[in-house]
């Protein structure tokens, strides 16, 4: 549908108070260039009858000012030091904010609340100038009010700065703010320095493919929903021994094998996949309450097109198991083995497939005084790139929603196509077979 969105001009949020003035060098995880990119969020609140006469921007510009003073790093601009070091400039000059209204409400939007969401670069809107990695706001956030008296908040945030989990610290402290809690019930946490210039540890799986984003813009978009019944039946299509697996394992699995027939690719082609683990539980010592950096691993699981395509489900769900259980604690028992991660990938190759699962986020409970949203996750996938994101649908039946993006209808269909027959021949229990 057409929704017609009218913006205020940018501006620019500065701290509410003085903040230090300071080069900040970002650790040896956030200065990588697999996360020199933006990664775009968008959350969708209902109306609240006890919030009826207050505006959701201004309201969330004040808690931003606000909140800036304890993040105050999000206020400054990324600078190269020596051999290219990233480093924070913390100059306080603002994070980029936007008011807006579209001439919609919820309801009309009904049961299109999920990616690709329509007029997206409208809800987000790129300010010229505004997306570079250097010398650029390192966060920005559109507040767009809608008719009815909801409102979508969009973000925009540079990678380098945090990971999903440092982004849902950072918004439910807004929350908190918004809704009167002041200073946030959890403090952020600088300390990068204790993931910088550690000697490496000992050599795990070696990796030297380059995966990637291909940046075509002509990419179909799409979002597959699965329920608890579906994830039961893809189980099915396993050996007994492997049935009790998680959701994650067997959903990478299936979208693993289902995308590799889409795209055709030679069947001797290698076909990676990998993600990226949470590794805050992993480490010892712990990182402390309240970092907000990246603190990931990227377990990789490598397969010739040929086995995935021809070899049962069951074969693909052990691959990602084995690269699953290389990031435990056994594995990634210290700062330096999470740093020997580091480096080992590219993105530049549409051929790669990088699944990152923000079921456990957070981004759905963000209660930003109105709530929690109706829809709180990735505003779009990238190709090469999924994202499972929690999502309950219009019959009320709660699950996990797959944006999906490939490089053209052929090959979608081709994909949407094996994941039906998946679901079929497990809802009655028959052998999946699929042929290069």
């Amino acid at each position: 549908m057409n929704i017609t969105v009218r913006r205020r001009a940018p501006e620019l949020i500065v701290p509410a108070k003085p903040t230090p003035r300071e080069l900040k060098p970002l650790s040896d995880i956030d200065d990588q260039e697999r996360f020199r990119l933006q990664i775009p969020v968008i959350m969708v609140y209902r109306s609240d009858p006890n919030m009826i006469n207050m505006n959701p921007a201004s309201v969330i510009r004040d808690a931003l000012a606000k909140l800036l003073v304890f993040y105050y790093p999000f206020a400054g601009r990324l600078k190269e030091g020596p051999a290219g070091k990233l480093m924070v400039d913390c100059s306080g000059e603002g994070v980029l904010f936007i008011e807006a209204e579209a001439d919609v409400t919820l309801s009309q939007l009904g049961d299109v609340i999920y990616p690709p969401f329509p007029c997206i670069d409208d809800l987000l809107y790129d300010v010229p100038g505004s997306s570079g990695i250097l010398d650029s706001p390192l966060l920005l956030i559109q507040v767009t009010r809608l008719l009815c008296g909801g409102f979508i908040f969009t973000t925009r945030l540079n990678h380098t700065m945090s990971d999903a989990s440092g982004l849902v610290q950072f918004l439910s402290g807004l929350g908190e703010i918004v809704r009167g809690v002041t200073p946030p019930s959890t403090l952020p946490v600088w300390q990068r320095e204790v993931l910088c210039d550690i000697p490496p540890g000992p050599p795990m799986t070696t990796f030297n493919h380059k995966l990637g984003y291909n940046t075509n813009d002509n990419m179909v978009h799409k979002s597959l929903f699965f329920t608890t019944n579906d994830i039961s039946a893809f189980r099915r299509l396993v050996p007994t021994h492997l049935q009790r697996c998680s959701t994650f394992e067997v959903l990478t699995a299936c979208l693993w094998r289902c995308r590799t027939i889409a795209l055709q690719p030679d069947p001797e082609e290698e076909m990676p996949i990998m993600w990226p683990v949470n590794a805050r539980n992993l480490l010892n010592p712990p990182v402390p309450v309240g970092y907000y950096g990246n603190v990931v691993a990227f377990p990789v699981a490598i397969s010739t097109a040929r086995d995935l395509c021809n070899k049962p489900l069951g074969y693909a769900l052990e691959l990602v198991k084995k690269a699953k259980s290389d990031a435990t604690k056994s594995r990634i028992a210290s700062f330096s083995d999470l740093i020997a991660f580091k480096g080992r990938l590219h993105f530049t190759s549409v051929r790669g497939y990088n699944i990152s699962d923000l079921t456990r986020a957070g981004f759905d409970t963000v209660d930003l005084g109105w709530g929690k949203p109706v829809y709180g996750g990735t505003a779009r996938a990238r190709a090469g790139v999924s994202f499972y994101v929690p999502y309950t649908n219009s019959l009320g039946e709660s699950g996990i929603l797959i944006p999906v993006c490939l490089p053209s209808e052929v090959m979608m269909d081709r994909f949407v196509k094996e994941v039906n027959n998946m679901l079929v021949l497990g809802k009655n229990e028959l052998p999946a077979l699929s042929k290069l």
